[in-house]
Parts: C-alpha cells; sequence; structure tokens
C-alpha cells in the first residue's frame, strides 16, 4: 500500500492542483460558477490528502526547506496575502461580511408590510392578502415581516421566496 501512495501522491497533488487553479480562474472571472463553484470547493478539500501523503514522502528535502530563509518569506508573504482579504472582510460588521444581497434582504425581513408593499408596487392590503393566502399571519400592516413569519411559525426565508415569486 505504501508504495501505491508513493507513487500516486505527487501526481494526484498536480492534477487536483491544475483542477483548482482551472476551476479558480472560472470562479475568477465568473464563468460558469455553478459548474465551477463545488467542484472547486470539494476537490480542494480532497487535495489535502495527497498533499499530506507528498510531504510525508518527500519530508527529508522539504525539511531541508524549512530551514532556508527562503520558506520563512514565503510562508510570511502568503499569510500577508490571505490577511489582505480576511481583515477588510472581518471589520465589515454591517453586512457581516456577507454579500451586499444580504444584507438587502435583511432590511426587507425587518421592514412593515406597509413599506415592503409599496417597494413591491403593491397596496398594504394586497400584500398581506398574498401573506395571509400562503399561511402567514398578518395581524396588522405595521408588523415587520420577520415578526410575521415567527408569528406564523415559518421561516423568514419563506417570505423571501412568496416576494421573489411576486415580483417575477
Amino acid at each position: 500500500m505504501s508504495q501505491l501512495l508513493n507513487r500516486t501522491a505527487t501526481p494526484l497533488v498536480t492534477g487536483l492542483f491544475l483542477v483548482s487553479l482551472v476551476s479558480g480562474v472560472a470562479l475568477f472571472f465568473h464563468w460558469a460558477p455553478a459548474t465551477f463553484h463545488a467542484m472547486h470547493e470539494w476537490l480542494s478539500i480532497v487535495l489535502i490528502l495527497p498533499f499530506a501523503l507528498h510531504i510525508w514522502k518527500n519530508w527529508r528535502p522539504m525539511s531541508a526547506y524549512l530551514r532556508r530563509p527562503v520558506f520563512a518569506v514565503a510562508m510570511v508573504a502568503s499569510l500577508a496575502a490571505a490577511l489582505a482579504f480576511v481583515v477588510p472582510s472581518a471589520s465589515n460588521s454591517a453586512s457581516g461580511g456577507r454579500p451586499p444581497q444580504f444584507a438587502v434582504a435583511q432590511q426587507v425581513l425587518n421592514g412593515s408590510v406597509d413599506a415592503v408593499a409599496s417597494v413591491m408596487g403593491e397596496t398594504p392590503e394586497a400584500l398581506g392578502a398574498v401573506l395571509s393566502a400562503a399561511g402567514f399571519t398578518v395581524a396588522d400592516s405595521s408588523q415587520s415581516l420577520s415578526e410575521i413569519a415567527v408569528a406564523s411559525g415559518q421561516p423568514p426565508e419563506a417570505i423571501l421566496a412568496l416576494l421573489a415569486a411576486q415580483g417575477s
């Protein structure tokens, strides 16, 4: 078994790295993200095992690299590059680091039936009727959509799905 691992670790690292490279470039340029997203995530996770086997197989030469200053410089540069993305994202507490459409959806859920109806081009009564027909309990048009969902025992996302269907 160890001979099989020794023979396959480096080719698997190379192959999976190339898949990760191509799918990463495709995701960067937004080419068929539905095709490449899961591939990129899952096969990058799979890459961990052959990478560990490759390091294990080549530990003696790798340990020589670990002692060189160039390795430390490369690791620090890699960490700095990663932090350049993490720090702005972590400090953006307004949307929790999430995409802006999530922040907008949360604002819609925090809005009252009156406010959301005007955005949807509906009357509050018409939107209330749509919500009631979908099984939501609307006591008052000044209630937020989140409050309506909780009072109805349904997730707030169900209201967003209903609004999306109304808008199309």
